[in-house]
């Protein structure tokens, strides 16, 4: 298996991990933290950093090297193996393999910096760099679409992503939703008077643009808002009395709030988005900025509503029309649309993938 990196654990390590378990396999990787592999529960001697682990910094600063990144992913030596699976954002579909190998790659979105948000990133250069961002994303690009070829099954998680797949590499990819706990969730019946939201704290995630539709547009209305990142100061700052930034939660905390909130507010463009899943494994409606992801994993007046402008008027417009729905929310119904994005589908669908993409390779050889 080849995964970009494992330092902060998110929905792409999830991915990994139930991957991992179908058959558990040495994992190469550009630089992982052992305590990360610990918390996945994988044994850090089943793990091979690319060079870049050896560097100092690495580990916490990782995204400083990324103009190495694909030369550090193609010096990982896989040529013993028969089957490559990748779980790639980045660079981990650019592992290098040969004609008696099969490669897999379960795509999470081809690299969002080089293509979707080239010039969202560009904003937030300092001027003096401009010009160096331009020279490494080009190159970024070309290698990227280069690469691709070197995969010989593209797996989505989306829909969405399916469709950013073909316009970018020009490559047909199998969709298979990426596994939810939804079992780990449970239903509460009562929900309490206010709204939730919940992210890393990083500009594309638009927290500030909730917590400004709440502070300035309804300041009648209570929002709690639970994590942490970059962004933590401005969004503590747009705060006003109505709006609650209780910082990063352990998951009893964020599993309790989920159940018990009114709505959950997801007003980011993801390629699948977890959070919104989770929220309805807890019967809890979502208000979703409609594009992306969300488009397939929320049922529009049945498990949540859309809005669809990504503004702060945006989202006073969405909770406005949730509102005028009168809560016509059956929290069961909402619980049994969440199950379909299971952790036991997503090991049903992809086991049955790689089964049947490895018999086709056999009779080709």
């Amino acid at each position: 298996m080849v995964h970009d990196w494992i330092v902060d654990l998110g929905g792409a390590e999830k991915v990994l991990k139930e991957i991992w378990d179908l058959s558990p396999s040495p994992i190469y990787t550009l630089v992982y933290k052992t305590e990360s592999l610990m918390d996945l529960g994988i044994d850090p001697s089943l793990v091979q950093g690319s060079f870049l682990q050896r560097l100092p910094g690495t580990q916490r600063f990782y995204r400083w090297f990324l103009p190495l990144f694909p030369m550090a992913i193609e010096q990982l030596n896989l040529s013993d193996y028969e089957l490559i699976i990748s779980t790639s954002h980045a660079v981990a579909k650019g592992v290098l393999t040969h004609s008696q190998q099969l490669h897999i790659c379960y795509c999470h979105t081809p690299m969002r910096y080089a293509w979707d948000l080239y010039h969202e990133y560009l904003r937030d250069v300092r001027w003096g760099q401009k010009t160096l961002a331009r020279l490494v994303l080009h190159y970024l690009r070309q290698w990227d679409v280069a690469s691709s070829h070197r995969v010989d099954r593209f797996v989505a998680n989306s829909q969405y992503v399916a469709k950013r797949i073909w316009h970018t590499y020009r490559r047909e990819a199998r969709v298979i939703y990426p596994p939810v706990e939804v079992e780990g969730f449970s239903v509460e019946e009562k929900k309490d008077d206010f709204y939730l939201t919940a992210s890393r704290m990083v500009p594309y995630k638009r927290i500030d643009t909730v917590v400004e539709a709440f502070s300035r547009l309804m300041p009648d209305k209570r929002l709690v808002v639970i994590g942490d990142g970059p962004q933590m100061k401005k969004i503590k700052a747009l705060a006003g009395k109505n709006v609650e930034v209780i910082g990063y939660q352990p998951f009893h905390v964020l599993k309790d709030h989920l159940q018990r909130a009114r709505a959950f507010i997801f007003a980011a463009r993801e390629d699948f988005g977890i959070l919104p899943v989770e929220a309805q494994a807890c019967g809890t409606p979502v208000i979703a900025y409609g594009v992306g992801g969300a488009l397939e994993t929320v049922v529009e007046g049945e498990t949540g509503v859309f809005f669809y402008e990504q503004s702060p008027q945006g989202v006073a417009q969405g909770v406005k029309g949730f509102e005028a729905l009168k809560d016509p929310w059956d929290p069961y119904k909402i619980r049994d649309h969440a199950e379909g994005f299971s952790k036991e589908r997503f090991r049903r669908e992809f086991k049955a993938l790689v089964e049947e993409e490895w018999e086709r390779f056999q009779e080709g050889r």
